[in-house]
């Protein structure tokens, strides 16, 4: 047996005190995002009604490599972070495997995932500008249970529109977002011209996240003193996600390893662009070559099937266009669960950089064989994860069994955003035998991608 401890505790000490931009060292950064009816790039003003300001500066800021973390926030981060890093002695004995496979584990806060690391500094900057009240979406609810704990402790009021299968299929997730305070509202609902809007076009309609979006965005412009904000794609985002890369690159620093491959799930692209960061800087600035895999459930295939091009954001067209990779903003992915791994497109800068060739590998899977991949882990770790990091697992899985094969001994990091423990309801539906797969025809995409050749910004599409 290794030496090399189960768990890396780092001290409050530890926790980066800056967050770490990945555009400052991009050599071409992704293109700007364009306004939907000038077709012309968003300026600062185009985004002071549906963003907070400081958001809005951390946006559009591709210059400065290292962005300050105010001591108000890392107050609130001590209370859960720094998060460990594990090593899966247990998985690597169970498959057989001559790899090192390293996690790092984003569960230990009441939300159970990682998203409370940007949620913190939203509500944060939305509280130092007066702001009284904020609107937001969630999928699978991750994003809506981190948002709502930091509401309730910086007391802000919080409307969250919840994509309607996943309110369903989720009550849990709904009921401890209601614990903290906040709102819930099934999307599509009425409340609002394009839930209306999407219900009268599609009246059996389980939602989307792009739908969800357009409402929540339609909810903050016409509320006094209210502003959006976003859990996954946008730049602002990554930026404070960056803080799992940053955390995870010195507790490995400290055991002296340096991973091979780094493997994240991939929706929006928070948590890949998260545990990806401090790597990525290494690989653009040329002092190691890690191999990166995003992967995305093969229902919602963005990456592996999508188009680069020019789209908007949400359903309802309200949003500025991001270039970005893309099923279109219509795709209405399956009911089937896949987690909150069902947006349309991917993060730009994530985009970009698989796009040029940073990002590796994009890799598509199916949900049953995710949570296959998920039993092995909890049986052998006793974590039971969320479905959205079983993605993650099933490649790091699939990695090790060919260091097997080879003889190779690489160095494994994986993202484990989360916990399980609120997708009950899918675990039961896999242990019945009742769990389903679901790949879309060419088809069906091809549908979504007719708005993109629409779109006079894109050529060639």
């Amino acid at each position: 047996m290794s030496n090399i401890p189960y768990r890396t505790h780092l001290s409050e000490e530890d926790i980066p005190r800056y967050w770490y931009n990945m555009q400052a060292d991009m050599k071409d950064k992704h293109d700007p995002f364009i306004h939907p009816g000038r077709l012309d790039p968003v300026v600062y003003e185009d985004l002071q009604p549906v963003f907070c300001d400081e958001l809005i500066k951390q946006e559009v800021n591709t210059t400065d490599r290292l962005i300050e973390i105010p001591e108000g926030i890392r107050e609130v981060y001590k209370i859960y972070r720094p998060s460990p890093l594990c090593r899966a002695y247990n998985l690597e004995k169970a498959l057989g495997t001559p790899a090192k496979i390293y996690y790092k584990f984003e569960g230990n806060n009441t939300s159970g995932s990682h998203k409370l690391n940007s949620a913190v500094p939203q509500v944060y900057y939305a509280k130092q500008q007066g702001l009284t009240s904020l609107t937001t979406e969630t999928g699978a609810g991750q994003w809506g249970t981190a948002l709502s704990m930091a509401s309730a402790y910086y007391d802000l009021k919080l409307i969250v529109f919840m994509v309607k299968i996943s309110s369903e299929q989720k009550p849990y997730r709904k009921a401890i977002i209601e614990t903290f305070g906040a709102e819930i509202i099934p999307s599509p609902s009425n409340t609002t011209e394009s839930g209306r809007k999407m219900l009268s076009e599609h009246p059996d309609s389980t939602g989307s996240l792009g739908c969800a979006i357009s409402e929540a965005v339609e909810q903050a412009v016409k509320t006094p003193n209210c502003r959006y904000v976003l859990g996954s794609v946008l730049d602002q985002v990554l930026l404070h996600q960056a803080i799992i890369g940053s955390e995870a690159k010195i507790a490995m620093d400290m055991l002296g390893e340096y991973p091979d491959i780094v493997i994240g799930c991939v929706g929006g692209g928070s948590s890949f662009g998260g545990i990806i960061s401090e790597y990525m800087g290494d690989k653009l600035q040329g002092r190691a070559n890690p191999y990166f895999i995003a992967v995305e459930p093969a229902s919602c295939p963005s990456m592996t099937r999508g188009k680069y091009a020019y789209d908007f954001c949400d359903t309802g067209k309200i949003t500025p266009l991001a270039k970005m990779y893309t099923l279109g903003s219509g795709y209405m992915p399956s009911a089937i669960h896949a987690g909150g791994l069902r947006y349309h497109g991917m993060s730009p800068i994530i985009s970009k950089l698989y796009h040029d060739g940073y990002v590796d590998e994009a890799r598509a899977v199916a949900q049953t064989d995710v949570f296959k991949a998920a039993k092995i882990f909890a049986t052998a770790e006793t974590i039971l994860p969320a479905p959205e990091s079983s993605h993650a697992i099933l490649v790091a899985i699939e990695e090790a069994l060919k260091c097997k094969e080879t003889g190779e001994e690489k160095t494994i990091l994986f993202n484990l955003t989360g916990t399980g423990y609120f997708d009950m309801s899918a675990y039961m539906q896999f242990n019945e035998g009742k769990m389903t797969d679901y790949v879309p025809s060419d088809e069906e995409l091809e549908a979504g991608f007719e708005s993109l050749r629409e779109l006079p910004i894109n050529q060639g599409i």
